[in-house]
C-alpha cells in the first residue's frame, strides 16, 4: 500500500510503568503521558521521533518472552531494531549504564546487538554497512 509511510509505534506490553520509564529513559526516550485509555496506556518517544506505547496490563507472574525464551517458535514480532550511527559508542554508553548486552554481530559490513528491557522485550541496537 502506498498510503504507508512509516511506523507510528511500537506497543510493548509491560508489568510496570515506573520500572519500564527508568530504563527507555536511559535510552534517551522522553515520557509523554499516561497511563491512559481503556487498556491502559502511556507513551514514550525518543528525539528520533520514535514513539513507544507501553501497554499496562501485563501478568506480573510472567517470567519469560514466550517468543524468545521458549524452544518452541511462536509467531509474532521478536525485537524493535534501533538504527544507530555509530555500534561502538551506542554499545559503550549502554555498557556505562549497566545495561547488559546479550549478544553482539557483525556481518557483512553491518553491525548489531542486543538487549532486553525489564520485561525482556527485546532491543537490537544496528549500524547498517557502509554508515
Amino acid at each position: 500500500m502506498k498510503e504507508i509511510t512509516k511506523i507510528n509505534h511500537v506497543g510493548l506490553r509491560v508489568k510496570d510503568l515506573s520500572t519500564s520509564r527508568a530504563f527507555y529513559e536511559k535510552l534517551g526516550f522522553i515520557f509523554i503521558v499516561g497511563p491512559v485509555g481503556p487498556e491502559p496506556v502511556a507513551i514514550m518517544e525518543h528525539p528520533s521521533g520514535i514513539n513507544i506505547n507501553f501497554i499496562l496490563n501485563a501478568d506480573s507472574e510472567c517470567t519469560e518472552n514466550i517468543l524468545m525464551d521458549t524452544p518452541q517458535k511462536n509467531t509474532g514480532y521478536t525485537h524493535v531494531a534501533l538504527e544507530v550511527t555509530s555500534a561502538e559508542s551506542a554499545l559503550k554508553s549502554l555498557k556505562e549504564l549497566g545495561i547488559t548486552i546479550t549478544e553482539e554481530v557483525e556481518f557483512e559490513g553491518a553491525k548489531f546487538f542486543f538487549i532486553r528491557d525489564p520485561d525482556k522485550n527485546v532491543i537490537e541496537f544496528h549500524q547498517p554497512a557502509n554508515s
